[in-house]
């Protein structure tokens, strides 16, 4: 895809052709957009010599005048059935190739076009922005007038593949409204989707879009001009390296800004769309009427009846004095039917309904947590609710959570849908706890902490409780909420980051946890946690350690006594030097007792792209014992009978191997932040922990172990925890608290070797 200002040509030279064949100009904005349209429709008049019964016929993006800083032509070329339109639309195609552009092309005479838009509804949508650019304007007339009649005959039969499309589009790309990195195109409640809305009031389904639909969308158009412009070709997915650079061309402060104006435009969008497709289902199903002009009314919840597919108040409901409650309890009941709450609904309650007090009466809390626990209905529930303002009410905190950008590139989600998801989450384990209701809501608060300064668990943990207390949870449990969002992190990070076979460990965790109802509550609330901040934060590994922990933890809860480590495998125990054992995740090595051991065995394992999740060292009888838990770097397991024999060699000291990792290590080093050491004196029984906070890289356990074995530390346990592009590494040094020189030789080493 290339530049409409300076593209690159069919050979990749970059030269800028199109600048000076097609004289389009750059820029973000309206103008900037129908600037380029006009430069392009002036280019391709003079392309096509003047004919009778031919046309040129722009759609898409020159169709609309909505041309992007980079992007493609939608042209057809029209005809009546004349001679040698072939070889005149091969005299039209090849100079847009020629000058560098993405070409979507076809020839086809009026009747043609009708027929494929009649199968394909993609088709249809598009020749509702056909425009006339060069030749017979009365074919062009023709074509867009029949196929705009040929449209609101048939969209009420062609809207429900249209909807299974969108559905599919949507699967594929998310929301754009919560994605720190959406697709301004793709994504649901973006530039595609303003296109559907338009074809929907076409066909007369909807009246013609909003002010405000208007607005957001051309603040989109706008977003992904500066985007083309930023990276210097054609994208749609809105990366957080762009954001700043994006954001300045825009005139907003910070990428962040930009974020929240993408979010609330694509949740503008959304709206809109939602809207249509619930009228499209109106006027399709034509639904039965009790007696004429009279709806027919069921009643599915306290004061919350259904009427035409969507839930309403009932008429009782409606009073000089609401109920406080009454917005949280149709919001309940829209989650667990599924049904979308009126608008006329929710306007009416964003007017009329009363604030809570405080403490929340029972039936609040209880439609609060059967909100939360609702599953897949919460999340458009909840949508719906905050559209109308209605969750400013029940949370005054929202307002500042509502598009928070989160920073850490393992989050799919802004941070209020990560909250709302992972609640959605906790609803697949309520079933594990005593608490469901506790569960539900510590994971809907859990990261509340967040945007503020200071440690996030920390600084949120009063935070819940108050929230707890506001609704009407007593002390202790309101106290238990804080305590859920105090230590959400704690089970990940230490079995991540903690050799789990050392019984302070486990102590610690027990001493911190308290009881076995929190430590369940905890768990549950890990894995949902994990779930909902997306697939980089979860693995079988890291499901395996953190259950592993909870075992050993509510052992020690259960019964006062912390687990004793368990034994070294007998196999590498016995037999004649090396042994080496390979399983699906675990590498265990048993070779004669010599310093580097650790070192030689992750060198090998990084040879064979291997990362290292966890590896233990010991000495029994003389022979040092390695055992490492490791996962394929790239996906691929490697070929077991060339990495056993290179392990063999390499602990029995084959020098070509040793160099074979010499030269691997050297040829990646870390990039970006500066990495950083920090000493933990008390963490262990019987060691020292270092804890290397750096870049991820191939081969970095590899030239750690080996500065740490030069530097004269001895390391009997290492953990490894991967976080997007960062690691967190931590060596247990044995040999009692170093001096204060060797602790700065021992970092000095480390430090270099990143």
């Amino acid at each position: 895809m290339t530049s409409l200002t300076t593209a690159t040509g069919p050979t990749g030279s970059g030269v800028p052709v199109v600048n000076e064949v097609v004289g389009a100009p750059g820029g973000v904005g309206e103008a900037a957009r129908t600037a380029r349209a006009d430069a392009f429709d002036a280019w391709l008049r003079r392309l096509l010599p003047a004919r009778p019964g031919v046309a040129l016929v722009a759609v898409g993006g020159l169709g609309r005048r909505q041309c992007a800083p980079y992007g493609d032509l939608d042209l057809v070329l029209l005809h009546a059935g004349v001679a040698g339109v072939d070889e005149l639309a091969a005299s039209l195609w090849y100079p847009i190739w020629d000058a560098g552009l993405r070409l979507d092309h076809s020839v086809r005479t009026v009747a043609e076009a009708l027929s494929v838009a009649q199968d394909d509804v993609k088709v249809a949508l598009g020749l509702l922005d056909a425009r006339h650019v060069a030749g017979d304007p009365a074919l062009t007339d023709q074509l867009a007038r029949t196929a705009t009649d040929h449209w609101r005959r048939t969209a009420i039969r062609q809207l429900p593949g249209l909807r299974e499309i969108t559905a599919a589009r949507w699967e594929a790309h998310g929301e754009l409204a919560f994605l720190l990195e959406g697709d301004l195109k793709e994504a649901a409640g973006g530039l595609r989707d303003v296109g559907i809305l338009r074809a929907i009031a076409t066909a007369g389904v909807t009246d013609a879009l909003r002010p405000a639909v208007h607005a957001a969308h051309r603040r989109l158009l706008d977003t992904r001009d500066a985007l083309h412009q930023q990276v210097g070709r054609r994208v749609d997915r809105l990366l957080a390296q762009e954001r700043d650079g994006v954001a300045a061309q825009l005139m907003l402060d910070e990428g962040d800004a930009l974020l929240r104006l993408v979010a609330g435009d694509a949740r503008t969008v959304g709206h809109a769309l939602d809207d249509a497709w619930r009228a499209a289902d109106r006027l399709r199903s034509g639904r039965h009427r009790a007696a004429p002009g009279r709806p027919l009314r069921r009643p599915v919840a306290k004061d919350v009846v259904e009427q035409d597919g969507e839930l309403v108040l009932a008429r009782t409901a409606i009073g000089a004095r609401p109920d406080p409650s009454l917005s949280l309890r149709i919001a309940a009941a829209a989650a667990t039917t599924r049904l979308p709450i009126a608008r006329a609904t929710c306007e009416w309650l964003a007017a009329y309904c009363p604030p809570l007090p405080t403490p929340w009466p029972p039936a609040a809390r209880a439609a609060l947590t059967t909100l939360l626990g609702a599953g897949p209905g919460l999340v458009p529930a909840w949508e719906t609710c905050d559209r109308y303002g209605l969750i400013d009410g029940w949370l005054p905190e929202w307002t500042r959570l509502r598009s928070l950008p989160q920073h850490n590139p393992v989050h799919r989600f802004t941070l209020d849908r990560h909250l709302v998801q992972t609640a959605y989450e906790a609803s697949r384990h309520t079933r594990d706890v005593d608490r469901p209701d506790l569960l539900l809501l510590g994971a809907f608060l859990h990261d509340i902490g967040k945007g503020l300064p200071g440690d996030h668990s920390t600084v949120g943990a009063p935070l819940a409780e108050a929230v707890a207390t506001r609704i009407g949870l007593p002390p202790a449990e309101a106290a238990l909420i804080g305590t859920l969002v105090r230590l959400h992190l704690l089970l990940p990070d230490v079995a991540t980051r903690r050799d789990l076979s050392d019984p302070k460990t486990i102590a610690g965790v027990a001493e911190r946890v308290g009881d076995t109802a929190t430590l369940e509550l905890l768990h549950a609330l890990v894995r949902a946690d994990a779930a909902a901040t997306g697939p980089a934060a979860w693995s079988s590994w890291k499901g395996r350690l953190i259950a592993d922990l909870v075992t050993r933890v509510r052992t020690t809860l259960d019964t006062g006594v912390v687990p004793a480590p368990p034994a070294p495998d007998p196999a590498l125990v016995a037999g004649p030097l090396p042994v080496v054992h390979l399983g699906e995740d675990r590498v265990a090595v048993a070779a004669a007792d010599r310093r580097g051991l650790l070192a030689t065995v992750a060198g090998c394992l990084a040879l064979h792209r291997l990362e290292v999740i966890s590896a233990d060292a010991a000495t029994v009888d003389g022979r040092a014992l390695v055992e490492c838990r490791v996962q394929p770097r790239y996906g691929l397991a490697p070929d077991p009978i060339a990495l056993g024999a290179d392990l063999r060699r390499a602990v029995g000291g084959d020098v070509s191997v040793i160099q074979r990792l010499r030269g691997r290590a050297l040829a990646a080093r870390s990039q970006g932040a500066a990495p950083r050491v920090v000493w933990h004196r008390e963490a262990a029984t019987d060691a020292v922990l270092l804890e290397l906070r750096a870049a991820d890289a191939a081969g970095l356990l590899y030239r750690v172990t080996c500065a740490l074995d030069e530097a004269g530390a001895q390391v009997r346990a290492a953990r490894i925890s991967t976080l997007g592009g960062d690691v967190v590494d931590a060596f247990y040094l044995v040999g009692g608290w170093p001096a204060a020189e060797h602790r700065a030789r021992i970092e000095a080493a480390v430090l270099a070797a990143v």
